[in-house]
């Protein structure tokens, strides 16, 4: 089957596509579209919010089965008014740049001290206008890991900025520096692995 991700970052795409790997499915994204996306506001106050917003828009726009995810970035222990939520790339109504996005959140770190961080995520998947399915809970989430004010040296992979500074809690080691062994042992169960594969068997196809 032939799964439209509705996303236009190329390194997203590639991780979809090796996390879903052992399903039946050939991934493609929105660069793969003939016709431009449509623009979708993404003003939802969740990540499931704004997931929904996109899967909806783009399977309106191209009629084929779509699915599209959303991210909230949350802290502990600092004050709610910086808490990124939804908004991890705008900051003062200003979307950041990849290296932006660096500055302000080493920046963050450099005041508050290393910062225990974690990821709330969204998935929504619409096969067609009858069929709509959605997830967000604990099985999505990511596992504590901390952003430093020191980003790792010379290592940056476009499309995911706070790799070069977020650490393994348990190791301290960065991201950047983990080998893919240790970074499984660090994640969390594959909650979208477990999202598509009870979908697709629900739907046998």
């Amino acid at each position: 089957m032939k799964l439209l991700y509705g996303t236009g970052n190329p390194a997203k795409l590639e991780v979809m596509r090796e996390r879903l790997s052992g399903l039946n499915l050939e991934i493609i994204g929105l660069t793969d579209m003939k016709e431009a996306p449509p623009q979708v506001p993404e003003d939802g106050s969740t990540p499931l919010e704004n997931a929904r917003q996109k899967a909806l828009a783009y399977f309106e726009a191209y009629g084929r089965p779509v699915f599209s995810c959303d991210s909230g970035l949350y802290f502990e222990g600092v004050p709610e008014e910086i808490q990124p939520g939804v908004h991890v790339r705008t900051v003062g109504g200003k979307y950041l740049t990849d290296e932006e996005m660096r500055a302000y959140y080493a920046g963050l770190a450099e005041k508050y001290g290393d910062l225990k961080a974690y990821y709330k995520n969204a998935v929504c998947l619409v096969l067609d206008k009858e069929h709509v399915f959605e997830r967000m809970d604990a099985g999505l989430e990511s596992g504590l890991f901390l952003i430093t004010a020191r980003p790792c040296a010379g290592i940056r992979h476009r499309g995911f900025p706070l790799d070069s500074l977020s650490k393994d809690i348990r190791t301290g080691k960065y991201f950047y520096e983990m080998d893919k062994k240790e970074a499984e042992r660090g994640a969390v169960q594959d909650g979208f692995l477990e999202f598509f594969r009870s979908v697709l068997e629900s739907r046998m196809i």
